[in-house]
């Protein structure tokens, strides 16, 4: 097919790199990294193409600018309403972009998610909508936290992506407006990822881990010792430090959820 390299960008494209933006780490931004390269690819342009784009956007990011981080300021006016369209509405960007690439692949939505979307098909009207939506979003939180922790468990090192959850610190149900923020998630191997959920850990201020009562209180059992005296005070391993877990998330996870 023919490139798109030198044309004017359209909104489709625009939206795509956008999704991908928030998917990744600014230290993973490269022409080389793969997901920028299948995306180029897809949009028939070069990986250069898409990266300064990407960095365009970055130059836009709040949590990038609190930490001095800067990104390419040089065609940064052309993504700004994009930016100001979908910051605070990723659930409809995604969307938006999961619908492109899945006509882009002659798929409808629902073909391209099948999968993920069972026991939807009984479902019709806007309950049916909602549920797609809700199921896809999901998919995407999870691969946008198994990247900002390079696909390992923070408290534990283990890589086994099926072994691997995006823990919400804010739940799903509780925080709409937070549901897709990267500072609203952890990624840890599922033992870890449920004692989290059930407010048996938490973790303080400083990212080290605090075990409940009720998880002390087996103090002499031999699970206790191989899968939680291990971890006590033990510190969140986070790759790009930027993307930390939001220090008012965890405050909110001990005061509401934990189990003191």
């Amino acid at each position: 097919m023919e490139s798109r390299e030198g044309k004017k960008w359209e909104r489709y494209e625009f939206v795509l790199a956008l999704s991908l933006y928030f998917r990744l780490p600014f230290g993973k931004m490269s022409p080389r990294n793969p997901e920028i390269i299948k995306l180029a690819n897809i949009m028939r342009r070069s990986n250069n193409s898409v990266c300064l784009r990407l960095v365009n956007f970055a130059s836009l990011d709040p949590i990038l600018q609190a930490r001095n981080i800067k990104g390419m300021q040089a065609g940064m006016k052309s993504c700004k309403p994009y930016w100001d369209e979908f910051y605070n509405n990723k659930e409809k960007l995604f969307i938006e972009s999961e619908n492109i690439l899945a006509k882009l692949q002659g798929l409808t939505l629902e073909q391209k998610y099948k999968p993920i979307l069972k026991d939807t098909e009984i479902l019709i009207g806007e309950e049916k909508i909602s549920a797609i939506h809700t199921r896809v979003n999901q998919n995407i939180f999870r691969k946008m936290i198994l990247s900002i922790y390079d696909t390992r468990c923070a408290l534990t090192n283990i890589d086994i992506p099926d072994l691997l959850l995006a823990s919400h610190i804010k739940p799903w149900a509780k925080d709409k407006e937070n549901r897709l923020n990267p500072l609203n998630g952890i990624c840890l191997s599922a033992l870890y990822d449920r004692a989290f959920d059930q407010g048996l850990i938490g973790f303080d201020q400083n990212y080290k881990t605090i075990l409940s009562k009720e998880i002390k209180n087996n103090c002499n059992k031999t699970y206790f010792e191989q899968y939680f005296k291990i971890i006590e005070n033990r510190t969140l391993q986070i790759p790009y430090i930027e993307y930390a877990p939001s220090k008012d998330f965890l405050e909110w996870h001990m005061d509401c959820i934990f189990r003191r």
